[in-house]
């Protein structure tokens, strides 16, 4: 891979901004964050701490349940999936970077299940860069982008714990 100039600006502050007000109409006192790793789990602890909620957030890894293992290998190690609260019956917001063909989002949600069956699941994402693979779309996203299918952009987080976002060509 090969770091490319970025075919558009991205603000993360300012996307996260929105992100936050965004989120505050899908929230109750019952609804668990849950982010998903590692720039959703990002996400979820400045969300958490953002809003005020005294529970914890959670941490979810799609790496046991990807369907393309084979060329990825294993990325995290089950630990990164920290789940501090019961997921039965559970309203959760699952929250994520950025939203690409949907199979990260089909991976965390049945590592999900391995913990309980919630309530609900909810999906927020800070970008949704469209071209899904499968019916999986958030109820609130910060941004819509276009970018080209060799291209990925991803949250990063400096020692001030500010977002940035990076691209890649692939």
């Amino acid at each position: 891979m090969s770091t490319s100039q970025p075919s558009l600006r991205l603000d993360a502050e300012q996307l996260y901004d929105v992100l936050l007000k965004g989120v505050r109409k899908f929230l109750d006192p019952d609804t668990a964050l849950v982010g998903v790793w590692s720039g959703g789990a990002w996400l979820a602890e400045r969300l958490s701490k953002d809003l005020g909620r005294t529970e914890a957030h959670g941490t979810i890894s799609s790496a046991l349940h990807r369907d393309d293992f084979s060329r990825r290998g294993m990325a995290v190690s089950r630990d990164a999936t920290q789940l501090p609260f019961e997921i039965e019956g559970r309203h959760i917001l699952l929250i994520d970077d950025v939203l690409y063909t949907g199979r990260t989002t089909r991976a965390v949600i049945n590592e999900l299940f391995d913990f309980g069956r919630p309530a609900s699941v909810t999906l927020v994402v800070l970008v949704d860069r469209g071209g899904r693979e499968l019916p999986i779309e958030p109820v609130f996203s910060a941004a819509r982008i276009t970018l080209p299918a060799e291209e990925r952009v991803s949250l990063g987080r400096d020692d001030t714990g500010q977002f940035t976002f990076q691209f890649e060509r692939v």
